[in-house]
């Protein structure tokens, strides 16, 4: 479990096919502190670490990627030199800044539009319909594992949706949010409670 509240950003440094792929992530933590089996949401998505180095500040651990994941996960994502916004599991005790954000991608948004408003950034993201019901004004969403309020929705003919989001300088400083330009693509994790009312609707159809 995480909250949305990425801690760092980290760099690919290293892909290696062995089956799955095996991702290396450099990051400026401590490698005592990364335990392996240890949960990492890597861009909002939550990986295993399997191995880990390097010195306090200058740390990597490495993380499995499965065919699967790769397929429902940003394209372009998973390139030597990207870079991903990193978020330890949550701890017993650790402060809940964002919302519930459980790592599981739900859908691949491309970005619409991005342009200045006053010191922030205006995003625009385009959502497949399957989200659509699932994404409401001031709810919670984690792009990219930013736990982010949706400011506008706009339903489209097609079924699928657009929404705008506000981004912060610090948050756009901090995180890979502020590198987004039109046509980028993003992983998308709707709200956790909303994931659960969509289903008791079906239920009760």
């Amino acid at each position: 479990m995480f909250t949305g509240i990425v801690t760092a950003v980290g760099t690919i440094r290293r892909l290696d096919q062995r089956g799955d792929l095996r991702v290396e992530i450099a990051c400026p933590f401590d490698p005592a502190a990364i335990a392996i089996g240890a949960s990492i949401a890597c861009s909002g998505v939550c990986l295993t670490a399997v191995e880990r180095g390097g010195e306090p500040g200058d740390a990597w651990f490495a993380v499995d990627v499965s065919a699967e994941t790769l397929s429902r996960t940003a394209q372009g994502m998973w390139r030597e030199g990207g870079q991903i916004n990193l978020e330890p599991s949550l701890k017993l005790g650790d402060e809940m800044g964002g919302h519930i954000v459980s790592g599981h991608v739900d859908a691949v948004g491309t970005v619409v539009s991005a342009g200045q408003e006053g010191a922030s950034t205006r995003l625009t993201i385009a959502a497949p319909a399957e989200l659509a019901p699932l994404i409401a004004p001031k709810g919670s969403i984690a792009v990219d594992g930013v736990s982010l309020t949706v400011n506008r929705v706009q339903d489209q003919p097609d079924g699928s949706v657009h929404f705008g989001l506000n981004i912060i300088p610090h948050t756009a400083e901090v995180t890979t949010l502020g590198r987004l330009r039109e046509n980028s693509q993003i992983n998308l994790e709707i709200d956790t409670v909303a994931r659960y009312l969509q289903r008791m609707r079906q239920l009760q159809a």
